[in-house]
């Protein structure tokens, strides 16, 4: 199918990018240092207490011989204004580079505070200076570390990850509970088929993607508690995973409310409530999926470090919260046109149902995003990584409810008569 197309292209993509964990390696450059008024290196939120950084350097004479330092800032916000010797002098900490290997406390704060560091020499701010001949660079690596539960700065996890590694955890032992209790009757409706089996089989499919991307996400930072590197390949799998999940579930709620429209104006009731799969639909649906595919791939360049839901600070992130807006109102728009010419109170009840799976799918990210705002700093990614998660998790499992129900599925499917999971009629099955 096309979204499959769509998820193809993105994996590959995506395998090209690596996080940029909290050890950090690389190459301080003189000439990168002079162009960019200070080198770029990384940032850490550190938590209240004894933070470190730990700096370790190959070629310790050449850093001494460019006089070769580390800068450490709370905000750089309006740096770009900012002379090279302005922005030098504003740095809260400078640790001159001057051994192999150097521990640095990190001054007590009040709350968690982003800490930016930037690389200079004496090449960096001195323009009448030149840089005679090439110069030999300096690789290095950067340990960034939290304090842990008894104080000792062991924790590679900046605050604003603080808790999600705790959280991956219980997520996968409620998919695991939840999956033994409800994959033997959940694979029994799919085998007898049915008018909603599709619909069903997309549920699942991407009911079992977000579980693997919440996996993937855990054993990432399962490594990265130990080492502060991770491993890039699992986070790159969990995000594509999501976008997968993200890109099944837009396709089939668009089919369908596109689906239910045109065969209402095709007055043909013969298949009450059924996924419509004309090529005026399919086509609608599948515009709509590309464009997101195009922003989400469009995103993925512009922030390489692994989150599933990012900061949307970006312009394809905002694109994509705009997208998912403007799909909700065009949902509530054709699910009211249908609801209110609708006679039959069960169909009524089901395309209201419907609806608040849709509102939840599309409109919680948009809504946490603007939400987080009031959140401090380090709390906003955590607010809305965790409240997507579980929301959509929620819209999933009201979807399951609506097309498993007996009381609902009747008018749709000869599957009324099994016990189904998540089932919302509670009565007893001989009223049926």
């Amino acid at each position: 199918m096309y979204h499959f197309e769509i998820a193809t292209i993105t994996l590959l993509l995506q395998c090209v990018f690596y996080a940029s964990g909290k050890t950090v390696f690389g190459i301080f450059r003189s000439d990168l240092a002079r162009e960019q008024n200070g080198q770029y290196i990384t940032t850490f939120f550190y938590q209240v207490g004894n933070g470190l950084m730990v700096y370790r350097l190959e070629n310790v004479p050449v850093a001494v011989q460019k006089e070769a330092k580390l800068l450490m800032f709370h905000n750089i916000q309006g740096f770009d204004n900012l002379s090279c010797l302005d922005r030098v002098s504003r740095a809260q900490l400078s640790i001159t580079l001057s051994a192999e290997e150097h521990n640095q406390t990190i001054p007590q704060q009040s709350v968690p505070q982003a800490w930016h560091i930037l690389y200079v020499d004496r090449y960096t701010c001195e323009e009448q200076e030149e840089i005679l001949g090439p110069l030999e660079d300096v690789k290095f690596q950067i340990i960034l570390l939290n304090p842990d539960g008894a104080g000792n700065p062991l924790d590679h996890f900046s605050a604003e990850e603080g808790g999600l590694h705790s959280f991956y955890f219980l997520l996968i032992v409620a998919y695991f509970i939840a999956s033994c209790i409800y994959i033997q009757p959940l694979w029994q409706a799919l085998y007898k088929g049915g008018p909603m089996h599709t619909v069903l089989k997309v549920l699942s499919i991407a009911l079992m993607l977000q579980g693997m991307s919440v996996l993937f996400n855990y054993i990432h930072m399962a490594r990265y508690a130990r080492d502060g590197v991770g491993a890039p390949l699992m986070g790159s799998l969990a995000e594509f995973c999501d976008m997968v999940a993200q890109v099944q579930m837009l396709y089939m709620l668009l089919s369908l409310c596109m689906g239910w429209t045109l065969s209402r104006s095709r007055k043909s009731q013969s298949k009450p409530l059924q996924w419509d799969s004309s090529p005026l639909s399919t086509s609608l649906a599948a515009g709509v999926v590309f464009t997101q595919g195009v922003f989400l791939i469009w995103e993925q360049f512009e922030d390489t470090e692994h989150h599933s839901f990012h900061a949307q600070r970006s312009v394809p992130g905002v694109l994509l919260l705009l997208l998912r807006v403007v799909l909700a109102l065009l949902l509530a728009s054709v699910l009211y046109q249908i609801t209110s010419s609708e006679r039959s109170a069960l169909k009524r009840d089901f395309y209201l149902r419907f609806a608040k799976g849709c509102f939840l799918w599309f409109l919680c990210h948009p809504v946490l995003v603007l939400l987080s705002g009031i959140f401090n700093e380090h709390q906003q990614e955590k607010v809305v990584a965790i409240g997507v998660i579980l929301c959509q998790s929620i819209s999933v499992i009201i979807l399951y409810q609506l097309f498993l129900s007996r009381s609902l599925y009747w008018e749709v499917s000869s599957l009324s008569s099994v016990t189904l999971p998540l089932t919302m009629s509670r009565g007893p099955r001989g009223r049926y």
